[in-house]
Parts: C-alpha cells; sequence; structure tokens
C-alpha cells in the first residue's frame, strides 16, 4: 500500500487549479453562446451560485477578458482575448502549414471547408474558408463541435488508439441535436470502427439538419492525429459520386499536410 507521501507525489495538487477551473468554465461558457448572457444565466448554466458568477465576472472585466454589454448589461468576450486568441490563430503551426492545402480543396470541391483541432471533449474551428455558392454555413472560427456528432470529432476519434478513444468518450455526454444524431454508445462505437477502417468520417445530418459532412484526420510526425478537416454540404447539393468529388481531394489533403508536417525525412 502507497503512503501518504508517494500518493501525494502521484497526484500533486496544482494551486489555485479549482478556482482556475471555475474561470475558465464560465468563459467557455460565455465564448460557445450564440447571444451574450446574464449572471442569472451564468449562475444557472455553470451551476456557481450568483455571487461566485459576480466575483469571476468583475475579475475577468477588469483583465479586459469579458465586457458587459452597455444596452443588455449581458456579457460577452472581451478584446483583450478576442486580441490573443487572435495571435495563437495567425501563430498556429498546423494552420500555417494546412492554409494553401486548404484553399485548393475549398476551390476544388466548392463547398465550405473547415479545420479543428481537439479542446477538451470537443473539436474548435481555427480555420474556415466559405463555399463561393449561395448557401453557406454559419459556423465560424471558435466554434467548438462535439465529438460524437460532428465529422470532425469522428474523425479525430476515429484516428486515436483504443485506449485513448475510451478515454475521452467517457466523459463525453451523448446529446440529439438533430433526428440523426447518435446517442447510443454501441451504435458510436460501430461508427467510430467504420470510420477508421475507410479513413474518412461522415456526418449525415447528425450535427445540423440539411448539412451533410465529411471529415478526415491530420497527423503530426508521430502518427498520431492533431487536427482534422472537413466538407461541409447543404444536402440538396450533394453530389452522387462523393468518392471523386469530395473524398478523394479530402484524404489528399489531409496526407500533405501530415507530410507537411513531418517535415524532411
Amino acid at each position: 500500500m502507497p503512503t501518504s507521501d508517494t500518493a501525494a507525489e502521484e497526484n500533486p495538487k496544482i494551486a489555485g487549479t479549482a478556482a482556475f477551473s471555475k474561470f475558465m468554465a464560465v468563459l467557455q461558457l460565455i465564448a460557445d453562446q450564440e447571444t451574450p448572457l446574464s449572471i442569472a444565466q451564468l449562475s444557472a448554466q455553470s451551476g456557481y451560485p450568483r455571487p461566485t458568477v459576480y466575483r469571476i465576472l468583475a475579475a475577468l472585466m477588469a483583465e479586459g477578458m469579458v465586457v458587459e454589454n452597455a444596452r443588455t448589461k449581458n456579457f460577452e468576450l472581451g478584446p483583450r482575448l478576442i486580441n490573443l486568441a487572435s495571435k495563437s490563430w495567425s501563430k498556429s503551426d498546423i494552420r500555417t502549414a494546412a492554409i494553401d492545402a486548404l484553399h485548393t480543396l475549398r476551390d476544388t470541391t466548392r463547398e465550405t471547408v473547415h479545420l479543428a483541432v481537439p479542446s477538451d471533449n470537443g473539436m474548435v474551428y481555427i480555420e474556415k474558408l466559405e463555399s463561393p455558392q449561395a448557401v453557406r454555413m454559419t459556423s465560424r472560427v471558435g466554434t467548438r463541435v462535439t465529438l460524437y456528432s460532428s465529422s470532425v470529432g469522428k474523425a479525430y476519434l476515429a484516428a486515436l488508439g483504443e485506449e485513448q478513444r475510451r478515454s475521452l468518450l467517457r466523459a463525453v455526454k451523448l446529446q440529439k441535436f438533430t433526428e440523426h444524431t447518435i446517442t447510443e454508445p454501441e451504435a458510436l462505437r460501430a461508427e467510430l470502427a467504420m470510420t477508421e477502417q475507410r479513413g474518412y468520417a461522415e456526418d449525415r445530418e447528425e450535427n445540423e439538419a440539411q448539412i451533410f459532412c465529411l471529415g478526415a484526420a491530420i497527423r503530426g510526425s508521430d502518427g498520431a492525429p492533431v487536427a482534422c478537416i472537413s466538407i461541409s454540404i447543404p444536402v440538396f447539393r450533394k453530389h452522387e459520386d462523393l468518392q471523386a468529388t469530395y473524398i478523394d481531394p479530402l484524404l489528399a489533403t489531409c496526407k500533405a499536410i501530415s507530410l507537411k508536417l513531418a517535415g524532411p525525412r
């Protein structure tokens, strides 16, 4: 049996982690919403008491991370956070390595292309190239999508090792976004096995009605997935020949970016 000292070494506590986690939880709630939230809404969604949320917001506003809307008195992301995010976005090695190939993929398919990276138990878009055609996507850079309902999420999960995949899925609550969303664990496991076998993922109106997506993983120098690319297509204009029109260009793009990230051999 390990001693208390040994246990402490195996499970070190970092001072301030709990408080910082609360700050991040509130900040994430503000970032994920389409419209600014009130203190009451932030308290209800975070589960923290209103006085706690108030103190967190006061600290975030003091640092320019959050601002209060003068008209509604609700809260939204502040200029300092947006500036930091912009710097991170512009300096991303993955985005820099991928951007030219993403433009080529968008021009080839004439559909919206997203580049996403893993973030906690989801995926975040760090680049979006809009379709030149009439109907476009409502997503934006910074949008978070789930691991189980999006093509980038499923592509990422399928590219992981089995143990890491199981660990991530244990923290995921399967919620229904459309009538097509997979919410049964066994069905999701079967879907991921199929995705791993064929090398790309499908989002068959699971994340957004009337939108079909294809996704595939970009791998780092060690072979592990580091990002994913998706092609988002309105169902009404989806081409019958998925393989030639979308899948082959998508897989070729992911392969080219993976080789670029790996560097010269």
